[in-house]
C-alpha cells in the first residue's frame, strides 16, 4: 500500500549528470501503471569509460574489471536485509558470472537509473520492502545486456558467429577451442552498442535465482568483522562531533556557554546548528567530554511537555468519539450492530517504539578543493539528502557526492525527509569553514532520546455476530499521529487519511459484509517515523487478537473461523492452511503448552504464524516455537527469505514483550538498553519458515515477518494465562 501511494508524492527535482552512452532501464509512467524498458541515451557507442581502478562501465548498474571482477552498482541501500545479495543474484544469473567474483556497491546521483519503480520512479529510495520488486526486471536486463556486449566483443575478436559462443561461470567459449574470461573482453565490450532489447532466461534455466544453497557473497566479512560501515570511516584530518539535542521535543537553543568545554584537551570547537549544538573534537572521547562541559539554556516555549499518561488518556477519550476521517466503509455497520445477536468490544494501547538499530546514526562530510562535497552515510533517501546538503553548503546537488555505506540496521530510521544526521554533518563542517572532514556520531542515548519513533496508538474495536456465529459487523477506530504530515511526503495523505496509520486495518482480507475503519489523527509534539512494517505493527495486533476474541465469542476454532471468511484459493487461505498443517494445529499439545495464530498481509506478502508458548511460573510466558508460512512471490534467495522472517519474528517479539518509549513531562525516560529492552538471545524461540512456491514477481520480505508474531503470541498467552493482552508491551498488561 505505502509504495503505491508514494507514487502520488511530488519530490523536488535533482539535477542528473549521466554519461552520454549509458543505457537506462527506468520507470516510465504508463497510464495508471509502471512500464519497464530500455532507454538509449545515444544511438551509437562511445569510447569505453574506465575508472581509476581499471573497471569498465557497462551501464549505471555494473562494472567489470580486467580480472573479471563484476561490481554491481545497487540502487538499493543495504542495511542487513540482504538487498545487495538479491540484486547481485539477478545480475549474476543473466550475466552467467562467477559468483565468487561478485561485489556490490551502493550507487546514487542518477534518479533516472536508480529511481524506485515502486515509488513511481521519481526518487531513489529504499523502503517498504520494495528492493526486489523494483530491481526484478531492471537488474536482470542489465545483466543480460552486459552478457550480450561481452559476447559481441568476443565474436568480433575471434571472428566467429556470436550465436556459437557460450557463457558460463564468468567465461566465454567457442567450439573451436577459443575461450576467455570476462576480464579479457571487458574493455572492448564496454565500447559495444547497447542492445535495444534482450531475452531473459526462462525459470527452468536459472542456476542462481531460487537456489536454496546459494550463500551470501558478503557472509565472510560480516562474520569476521572486516565489513565497513559509516562508523568505521576514517579520513585524513577527520574530526568527530557529537550533538547536544534539546531535552524536550520542540525546544530551541536560547544561549550556551562553551568556555569550559573549549578548555579541554582535544576539543576543537563548539558550534550552534539549526538542529542543536555540535561539539567537535579530535576524537569521540574528547567530543563527549566537551559535551558534558557545555551549559545550555533552552527556549521551551514551543516544546512538548506532556507525558505518556496524559497522552494515552487523551487518545482513549478520542477513541470513544466519532473518527475524524474514514479509511474504509463497507455496508451499514450501524444497522448490523443494531441487529447483531452478540456484540464484542475491546480497546488496545500501543506505545512509542525506538528503532534501536545496532549502529547509531552517523554521517561524514568533507568539502574538497574542487568545490565538491562528499558525504559518507547510510543514505536511504539519497536524492533528498543530496539536495538538502547542497542547499546547506551553497552548491548545486550535482556537486554533492554520496558514498552509500552499508548500515548496521535501520528499520526505517534512516529514511527521513529532512536529512537528519546527514544535514547535521554538513552543518557542523560548514560551521568550522569546511577546514576538515567532520563525522557526526550519535551515542545510544542520542538515538533513544532525540530520535524518531513508531507512533503511539489506541484502537477501539467493535464486532457483531449473528445468531449462527457469523461475523457480520466490524468497526475499528484508530487514534494516533501521522508519520507523513508536515513532511515532504504530505501528499500521501488522502481525504484526511494517512495510509501509514491504517494499513493492515483498512485492507483486512476477511469477508465481513459491514466494515468501517475510522482515523483520528492527533497533534502531539513527538517526532515519529516508519518503523519496521509501519502501520501493520499495531493494526495486525489489534485486528488479529480481537478476531480471536470474537472467534471465542462465536464458539469457533480460531483457524477455522478465519478460513471461513477467506476465499479457499486465496494467498491468505493458503499460507494459513500451510502454517496450521506444519504446526499440527489439530494435534493436542503437551501439557503446559499453548498455541496462538495470526495472519497478516504487508508490502505485497502474506504471512501466517503460529506461536507455541508455555507459562513461565511468574505470571509471564515463554515463546517456545514459531511456525511461519509465507507467500512473498518468487523467492530469489530462499535462505535469505527465511532469515528475514526469522529476524522479523525476533524483532517483533522483542517489541511486544518489553519495548516502549515513555515520557515524563515531555522527556524520554529510556536512554539505553538497560531500560529499553530488545529481545535477548535466550528468549528467541525455535522458528520454522515455510515458503509457498510462486511464479509471481517477488514482493516484500524485509518487514512482513513482523506483524503476525505479536498477535500470535498474545493469542497463545491468553490460553496459557487466561488474560487478554490489550496494553503493550506485555510487561504492562501482565503486571497490571
Amino acid at each position: 500500500m505505502i509504495p503505491r501511494l508514494m507514487q502520488s508524492v511530488s519530490f523536488p527535482p535533482v539535477r542528473i549528470e549521466a554519461s552520454r552512452r549509458q543505457f537506462l532501464i527506468g520507470a516510465l509512467a504508463a497510464g495508471t501503471g509502471i512500464a519497464v524498458g530500455f532507454r538509449l541515451l545515444a544511438a551509437a557507442p562511445a569510447a569505453a569509460s574506465e575508472n581509476a581502478t581499471g573497471s569498465h562501465a557497462f551501464s549505471p548498474y555494473m562494472t567489470i574489471d580486467g580480472d573479471g571482477k563484476v561490481t554491481v552498482l545497487s540502487s538499493q541501500f543495504e542495511m542487513g536485509q540482504g538487498s545487495y545479495n538479491g540484486i547481485a543474484t539477478l545480475v549474476a544469473e543473466e550475466l552467467d558470472a562467477d559468483w565468487s567474483t561478485i561485489e556490490v556497491k551502493g550507487a546514487a546521483g542518477n534518479v533516472q537509473a536508480y529511481g524506485n519503480i515502486a515509488f513511481g520512479g521519481a526518487i531513489q529510495g529504499t523502503g517498504g520492502s520494495t528492493s526486489m520488486s523494483t530491481s526484478w526486471e531492471r537488474y536482470r536486463k542489465a545483466g543480460a545486456a552486459a552478457r550480450a556486449m561481452l559476447v559481441a566483443a568476443a565474436s568480433e575478436d575471434w571472428g566467429v558467429d556470436a550465436a556459437e559462443i557460450t557463457v558460463e561461470n564468468g567465461r566465454l567459449a567457442h567450439p573451436s577451442g577459443k575461450s576467455g574470461g570476462f576480464g579479457d573482453f571487458a574493455a572492448k565490450a564496454a565500447t559495444m552498442q547497447v542492445p535495444a532489447d534482450v531475452t531473459l532466461k526462462r525459470p527452468d534455466e536459472w542456476k542462481l535465482i531460487g537456489n536454496d544453497k546459494l550463500k551470501r557473497f558478503d557472509s565472510a566479512r560480516k562474520t569476521n568483522g572486516t565489513e565497513q560501515y559509516t562508523i568505521d570511516v576514517k579520513l585524513p584530518g577527520m574530526l568527530t562531533a557529537v550533538m547536544i539535542h534539546p531535552p524536550l521535543f520542540g525546544a530551541k537553543v536560547k544561549s550556551f556557554d562553551a568556555s569550559a568545554a573549549k578548555a579541554l584537551k582535544g576539543v576543537v570547537d563548539v558550534v550552534e546548528t539549526p538542529r542543536g549544538i555540535a561539539v567537535i573534537g579530535e576524537h569521540m572521547w574528547a567530543a563527549i567530554k566537551g559535551r558534558d562541559a557545555v551549559t545550555v539554556e533552552w527556549d521551551e516555549t514551543a516544546a512538548e511537555k506532556r507525558g505518556t499518561d496524559e497522552q494515552m488518556a487523551m487518545y482513549r477519550d478520542l477513541a470513544k468519539k466519532p473518527p475524524v476521517a474514514m479509511a474504509r466503509k463497507d455496508g451499514d455497520t450501524e444497522a448490523a450492530f443494531a441487529g447483531a445477536a452478540k456484540v464484542v468490544e475491546a480497546s488496545f494501547d500501543f506505545p512509542y517504539l525506538a528503532h534501536a538499530a545496532m549502529e547509531p546514526l552517523n554521517a561524514v562530510a568533507r568539502m574538497n578543493e574542487d568545490g565538491t562535497l562528499e558525504i559518507w552515510g547510510g543514505h536511504q533517501f539519497p536524492d533528498i539528502y543530496q539536495r538538502l546538503a547542497g542547499e546547506i553548503a551553497g552548491i548545486t546537488p550535482d556537486k554533492v557526492r554520496l558514498h552509500v555505506m552499508k548500515s548496521g540496521g535501520s528499520f526505517g530510521r534512516r529514511a527521513v525527509s529532512d536529512g537528519d544526521v546527514v544535514v547535521e554533518s554538513v552543518y557542523a563542517a560548514k560551521a568550522i569553514g569546511f577546514r576538515a572532514p567532520v563525522k557526526v556520531q550519535w551515542t545510544r542515548e542520542d538515538d533513544m532520546r532525540a530520535g524518531r519513533y513508531r507512533p503511539a496508538y489506541v484502537h477501539s474495536l467493535k464486532a457483531g455476530l449473528d445468531e449462527s456465529g457469523k461475523l457480520i459487523a466490524w468497526d475499528d477506530h484508530i487514534v494516533g499521529q501521522s508519520i507523513v504530515a508536515r513532511t515532504a511526503l504530505q501528499g500521501m495523505i488522502q481525504n484526511g487519511v494517512d495510509p501509514t496509520s491504517v494499513e493492515g486495518a483498512s485492507n483486512l482480507p476477511y469477508a465481513i459484509p459491514n466494515q468501517t475503519v475510522g482515523l483520528t489523527t492527533t497533534d502531539f509534539g513527538v517526532p515519529v517515523l516508519w518503523w519496521r512494517s509501519v502501520g501493520s505493527t499495531h493494526t495486525a495486533f489489534a485486528a488479529e487478537t480481537f478476531l480471536d476474541e470474537v472467534a471465542e465469542a462465536a464458539g469457533r476454532d480460531p483457524v477455522e473461523f478465519r478460513l471461513a471468511m477467506l476465499e479457499p484459493d486465496s494467498r491468505h487461505a493458503k499460507v494459513l492452511k500451510l502454517a496450521a498443517d506444519k504446526a499440527e494445529w489439530e494435534k493436542p499439545l503437551a501439557e503446559g503448552r499453548f498455541r496462538g495464530v495470526a495472519l497478516a498481509e504487508s508490502f505485497g506478502s502474506v504471512v501466517a504464524e503460529i506461536a507455541e508458548v508455555s507459562a513461565d511460573g511468574d505470571g509471564g510466558i515463554k515463546v517456545e516455537r514459531v511456525v511461519a508460512a509465507v507467500d512473498c512471490g518468487l523467492a530469489i534467495n530462499p535462505d535469505q527469505v527465511r532469515a528475514q522472517v526469522e529476524g522479523g519474528i525476533g524483532f517483533g517479539l522483542g517489541a511486544i514483550l518489553g519495548e516502549e518509549i515513555t515520557l515524563n513531562d515531555g522527556q524520554v525516560d529510556q536512554g539505553n538498553f538497560d531500560l529499553y529492552t530488545p529481545l535477548r538471545i535466550d528468549a528467541m524461540p525455535r522458528v520454522e519458515v515455510h515458503i509457498i512456491p510462486s511464479a509471481n514477481p517477488p514482493s516484500g520480505i524485509g518487514e512482513p515477518g513482523v506483524p503476525p508474531i505479536g498477535p500470535a503470541v498474545a493469542n497463545a498467552a491468553y490460553k496459557a494465562l487466561g488474560k487478554r493482552i490489550r496494553v503493550l508491551p506485555f510487561a504492562r498488561s501482565l503486571n497490571a
